[in-house]
């Protein structure tokens, strides 16, 4: 995956576009960092493919704009397994 960035870029953003995945997903998925996914999706995506990009851009908004409820969501469940385990 390291070899050809222009290609891993597209393939990440494929990914991301067709699963509405987060940027944390897509970089266990692939194998990398999350930094390397988001400068990947957000930098160099927009040169290669704008079109692809711009089908990302809208699943990370969309994601950024749920993040406090997943958050919340996670917390919940933790404090209910916490509860169970007692």
């Amino acid at each position: 995956m390291i070899g050809n960035v222009d290609k891993r870029c597209v393939e990440i953003g494929e990914y991301i576009r067709d699963t509405g995945a987060t940027v944390r997903r897509a970089a266990a998925v692939f194998g990398i960092s999350k930094s390397t996914v988001h400068i990947d999706v957000t930098k160099r995506l927009r040169n290669i493919d704008k079109l692809l990009y711009d089908d990302v851009k809208k699943v990370l908004e969309e994601n950024k704009a749920q993040r406090h409820i997943r958050g919340g969501i996670a917390t919940r469940e933790k404090y209910i397994k916490m509860k169970k385990e007692k």
